[in-house]
């Protein structure tokens, strides 16, 4: 079987796929479902055996993974045999088929039975929603997969696995950033250093954009001309009241050290501070 090679594309995130609970599942609630691979061994789709993280995208928006896991599951390649972990929105799927409608209706149809699976929200709040192990026929390629509601009505779908990205566990930490989904938010931060006169304002708000965090700093003193981080040097962003600053925050929960140099002395002065910025007082804004 040919194999291509998978270049890692992203840090990412899979506090989604096994710190968020994106992924996880109830192992007592799986059925035995049978993995289906393409007959065909020259398929490049199928990858190296191993564990991946991988976009699934469907043709309707009602039928999609939950936003907690960013459009993505959790990819498994054994023996040439491919299948996707994915959680959803909601419980109100309670099947799926790999196929067509019709074909679900007969009698001895294979259906995919749930597991449970919890997901966890930027804002630290978390739900129960049914999750699914999903055969894969081949990566970057259109299949059928029904779904039967609550209501015991089923209906076909398109689906597609693209992007698969190889999971390195030991990234979980470093890449705590690409965690959170974009938007706007407010935090809490304690901050540490110099002679104690001066202060930052907590919370304050953070921005969030493709796994790039950007605080906004205000201080209590308007002397402030500039701030180094990580040797790089960032101006204020108003002209006016007291000194305001976006700098780049790489970590959550842990201190970052950052200078500020204040012209309030007789001569400029660069002095050490510490930031700590608390992921579980985020709070999203719009």
């Amino acid at each position: 079987m040919k194999k291509r090679s998978i270049a890692v594309l992203l840090m990412l995130v899979m506090s989604c796929t096994l710190m968020g609970g994106c992924g996880n599942k109830d192992d007592s609630s799986l059925s035995d479902t049978k993995k289906v691979v393409s007959s065909n061994t020259e398929n490049e789709s199928v990858l190296e055996d191993g564990v991946y993280t991988a976009e699934f995208t469907t043709d309707n928006s009602m039928f999609h993974v939950s936003e907690a896991c960013d459009g993505k599951g959790t990819l498994t390649v054994k023996d040439g045999e491919m299948s996707i972990h994915i959680s959803l929105t909601s419980k109100n799927i309670v099947n799926l088929f790999l196929g067509l409608a019709e074909d679900a209706k007969k009698e001895g149809a294979e259906l995919l039975q749930p597991t449970v699976d919890t997901v966890a929200y930027s804002d630290g709040t978390s739900e129960e929603v049914n999750g699914f192990d999903v055969p894969v026929p081949a990566i970057d390629e259109e299949f059928d997969l029904a779904l039967i509601g609550t209501k015991g009505k089923w209906y076909d779908h398109k689906v597609k696995v693209t992007n698969p990205v190889p999971y390195d566990e030991n990234a979980d930490e470093d890449s705590q950033s690409m965690d959170i989904a974009d938007g706007n938010y407010e935090i809490e931060l304690d901050f540490e250093g110099g002679s104690g006169k001066a202060s930052v304002s907590s919370p304050t708000n953070i921005s969030v954009e493709q796994g790039k965090i950007t605080a906004t700093i205000t201080w209590s003193s308007p002397n402030y001309d500039y701030m180094l981080v990580n040797e790089e040097k960032y101006l204020p962003i108003n002209t006016e009241g007291n000194s305001v600053f976006e700098i780049p925050v790489e970590k959550l929960d842990e201190p970052i050290k950052v200078i500020g140099d204040t012209v309030a002395m007789s001569k400029p002065h660069e002095i050490e501070y510490t930031l700590t910025f608390h992921s579980d007082s985020m709070k999203k804004v719009q």
